[in-house]
């Protein structure tokens, strides 16, 4: 199933082919939806039984005859072409930003191959969805940059668990788009002494915290619908010209590898989302570079989850 937030009223929703089945507007035609909480945030936190009953309503507005056509003259079935979404999850306890995981963007960025994960945590107030506009920062408005990211949101509370298992944890996968301005990514590789790169590398990592900062969506794509993680194709857009492209096959450290060495310090929860790095391609490591502009147009493209895309403005 592919899961969805509605603008209206943050209403979950399910794809059910091009449409969009509102699973809080759809109760007075389909009663069972009555036992489904509000929020997707709150149907992952239930677990498997929301996510079932959310399977045997997509199956009665298949097999019912006029069910559908009842839907769509109350409003709670509508084209998925004209839904305004916010992200899947618009607002995540912890986004955990896996970094420096694609051997390639490594080489472009003129850094080593890490010997074990890293991660930051983003801002849930930076969280937008597909439609809505990156911001350009007054502060910094001319070396913005894109990192499309294959991302894991989890689906069980669990801590400490093995690669063996780690996927048993996973309710699905979004894309991000972790936007940086690039101001202080130089200063990072020039920097000497023990403070000096410390002190770099937090300049750098508060130039991916502006509002807007991290796209998400278009969907939560479930479990079942990605057979293997490993194995997802992934692409950006910049105004239809293609930046970057590669495959999760290339992740130096894969999904379950994430999840199990992360585990062992966060306790991660329903609706937590990781992010597993971006490949090569990004602006700063292009000659010349190439930064976002007022008027872009930003397009994520994930296998099996879609397209996340976002229109890039001045302040």
């Amino acid at each position: 199933m592919k899961f969805v937030t509605l603008a209206t009223g943050g209403h979950p929703g399910v794809l059910a082919s091009d449409e969009i089945i509102d699973l809080v507007a759809c109760r007075a035609a389909t009663p069972e939806a009555r036992l489904l909480p509000n929020s997707l945030h709150e149907i992952l936190d239930v677990g498997p039984a929301a996510l079932d009953l959310v399977s045997r309503i997509v199956e009665q507005v298949d097999a019912r005859a006029g069910l559908a056509d009842r839907l769509r003259e109350n409003g709670s079935m509508i084209a998925k072409s004209t839904a305004k979404l916010l992200a899947p999850l618009p607002n995540p306890a912890l986004i955990l930003s896996v970094g420096a995981n694609y051997g390639e963007h490594m080489r472009e960025m003129n850094a080593p191959l890490p010997d074990r994960p890293y991660a930051f945590t983003k801002n849930a107030a930076q969280v937008i969805g597909t439609g809505s506009a990156i911001v350009l920062p007054v502060s910094n408005p001319d070396m913005v940059d894109w990192e499309g990211e294959f991302s894991v949101v989890m689906g069980r509370a669990c801590y400490n668990v093995s690669e063996g298992e780690a996927l048993d944890y996973v309710a699905g996968y979004t894309l991000v788009n972790d936007v940086s301005a690039r101001d202080w990514a130089a200063p990072v590789f020039q920097a000497k002494g023990t403070m000096g790169p410390i002190m770099a590398w937090g300049e750098n990592l508060l130039g991916k915290m502006f509002p807007t900062f991290c796209p998400m969506g278009p969907v939560l794509c479930t479990r079942e619908e990605i057979k293997n993680p490993d194995d997802v194709d992934l692409s950006v857009y910049r105004n239809g010209e293609l930046m970057q492209s590669a495959n999760t096959s290339d992740l130096i450290f894969g999904v379950r590898k994430l999840i199990s060495y992360f585990s062992q310090f966060y306790q991660f929860r329903p609706g937590d989302v990781i992010t597993t790095g971006s490949p090569s391609g990004v602006g700063f490591g292009r000659n010349p570079q190439i930064f976002m502009r007022a008027g872009d147009l930003m397009e994520v493209h994930g296998s099996g989850i879609g397209v996340l895309s976002n229109p890039v403005v001045a302040a």
